[in-house]
C-alpha cells in the first residue's frame, strides 16, 4: 500500500549549482510561497540566504563538477542537504528547455515530494583518495599513448626492438641509442622519449603516492584485508 512521504522540512530548497553563479528556489510548504534568489558561489551567502527562510529546511543540489564543498559546508553550518544523484533524478516530461531557474524549482518541487535519491557525500580524505587513483589512473592512459607514439615513430623508420620484452631497463637502454640524419627527426624522438620518461616518472610517484596512504591511513585496515587475496595489492 503507498504511504504519502513523511515531511520534515517547512521549507524546501533546490540550489542549480554551478562554477560562477548559484540560483536558489525555496518553497514554504505552509504558505505555498515560492522564493528565488540569484547567489554567487560564496558559502557564506548561500548560507545566510537560507538561513533567511523558514525552518526546517531542507536543500537538495545535483551532484557534479563543483563536488561536495558545498554539502559540507551547509552541514557544518548546522542545514539539512543531500546531493542529488543526476542518474536517479525525475525529469519534467516533455519539458525540453533547461534553465538554472528551472532546474532548482524542479529540485525543490522533488524536495518538497521526498524524491530526491542522494549519493553518499565522501569526506575530504575519501575525495582525496579518489582524486589520487583517478590521477594515476589518467596517468596511466597517459603513459600508454606517449609508448605507442615512440613505437609507431620507430616503426615508420623500419626500426624494430628484437632484444626482449618492450619497456624495460634493457629496452630503454636501446631507446636511448636510437640516433637519426634527417633534420628535425632527433628532435621529434627525444621529444616522445622524453615525454615517455616524464610519464613513467610521474606513474611511479603516483604509485609510492598510494603505496604510503595504503599503509598509513583510514583506509589501511581494508587494504590490508584485500591484500590476502592473490592477484591484489596497493
Amino acid at each position: 500500500m503507498w504511504e504519502a512521504p513523511v515531511i520534515r522540512q517547512r521549507t524546501s530548497v533546490g540550489l542549480d549549482v554551478h562554477a560562477r553563479s548559484v540560483f536558489g528556489c525555496g518553497f514554504d510548504a505552509e504558505t505555498g510561497q515560492v522564493l528565488e534568489r540569484r547567489l554567487t558561489p560564496d558559502h557564506g551567502e548561500i548560507i545566510a540566504w537560507i538561513r533567511s527562510l523558514p525552518p526546517p529546511v531542507m536543500v537538495a543540489y545535483e551532484a557534479g563538477p563543483t563536488g561536495f564543498g558545498l554539502a559540507r559546508a551547509l552541514t557544518a553550518a548546522g542545514i539539512e542537504v543531500v546531493v542529488a544523484a543526476p542518474s536517479k533524478l525525475q525529469r519534467p516530461a516533455g519539458d525540453r528547455v533547461k534553465t538554472d531557474a528551472r532546474d532548482a524549482r524542479h529540485l525543490a518541487r522533488l524536495v518538497h515530494l521526498g524524491e530526491v535519491v542522494g549519493v553518499q557525500v565522501p569526506s575530504p580524505e575519501r575525495e582525496a583518495a579518489r582524486d589520487l587513483v583517478r590521477a594515476r589512473e589518467d596517468c596511466r592512459g597517459d603513459l600508454m599513448a606517449a609508448r605507442l607514439r615512440l613505437s609507431h615513430m620507430l616503426l615508420r623508420h623500419g626500426i624494430v626492438y628484437y632484444g626482449g620484452n618492450a619497456w624495460t631497463g634493457k629496452h630503454e637502454l636501446w631507446l636511448r641509442a636510437q640516433r637519426f640524419t634527417t633534420p628535425g627527426l632527433q628532435d621529434a624522438y627525444d621529444s616522445a622519449f622524453d615525454a615517455m620518461l616524464a610519464n613513467a616518472d610521474r606513474r611511479d610517484r603516483l604509485d609510492a603516492a598510494i603505496t604510503q596512504m595504503a599503509a598509513d591511513s583510514e583506509f589501511t585496515p581494508v587494504v590490508t584485508r584485500l591484500g590476502c587475496i592473490r592477484g591484489i595489492s596497493t
